[in-house]
């Protein structure tokens, strides 16, 4: 049974989830403030969590982060205010969804299941791919730049591995956005290039400098790394 870690003051609201998610085999545990979720994360982990923003304390941005500093778990965002600049904020930060309130239980539950889909269908390949500078192992969803790990949120992840398959094609937004199930992303918006973005930071890439990941104006972003045998 998996583990999904609800941190939301909204104790009506995480009643609900906890009844609701139960109910679809998964073992719920709700955290009201920001300090006893990531203090349950600490201590017994999660396969996934449910993050609210708007938290006492600490916003769930500032959350995110402390989770960013050592762990790649999927996280989905959860916001009253279903404003366009949170969710690129959360994509900044490594969320790999984003669910603006009020919300169909069936809906989060979908997400939910579409992200641990995702990372279990990748924690079951077992071959590697090697390209000159970078390694990705992925049998055990590591990447190595230059022989050091790097960390990258599930979508993040799930990306590389997109371009990777598709190396020397040129990818457009609508290509990424239907192939990386579970966003709800919108391809006129800034949003899946807020991700590329912030792959092409953690590949060690910068505006004057392309090593994977190049951008074809006006048509989308193309995969140029040197395969290794």
């Amino acid at each position: 049974m998996e583990n999904i870690l609800i941190i939301d003051d909204d104790t009506q609201l995480t009643e609900l989830l906890i009844e609701f998610l139960s109910s679809h085999k998964y073992n719920i545990v709700a955290k009201h403030t920001p300090e006893k979720g990531l203090e349950h994360l600490e201590k017994k982990g999660a396969d996934a969590i449910i993050l609210d923003i708007m938290l006492p304390g600490m916003d769930g941005f500032q959350v995110l982060r402390k989770i960013r500093e050592n762990s790649a778990i999927p996280v989905i965002m959860l916001t009253a205010r279903g404003e366009v600049t949170d969710r690129i904020v959360g994509l900044e930060l490594g969320a790999d969804d984003y669910l603006p309130k009020p919300f169909e239980p069936r809906e989060l539950l979908a997400r939910i299941q579409s992200i641990l889909r995702r990372t279990h269908s990748s924690a079951a390949i077992v071959d590697n791919v090697r390209f000159k500078g970078l390694w990705i192992d992925k049998n055990k969803q590591e990447v190595l730049l230059d022989d050091k790990p790097i960390s990258l949120s599930t979508t993040e992840y799930e990306a590389l591995l997109l371009f990777v398959e598709h190396t020397g094609e040129t990818l457009d937004r609508e290509f990424l956005v239907e192939n990386l199930r579970g966003i709800s992303w919108q391809s006129y918006d800034r949003s899946v290039d807020v991700l590329v973005s912030r792959l092409r930071g953690k590949l060690g890439e910068t505006p004057n400098k392309t090593r994977f990941i190049k951008t074809i104006h006006g048509l989308g972003y193309k995969f140029i790394g040197e395969p290794q045998d």
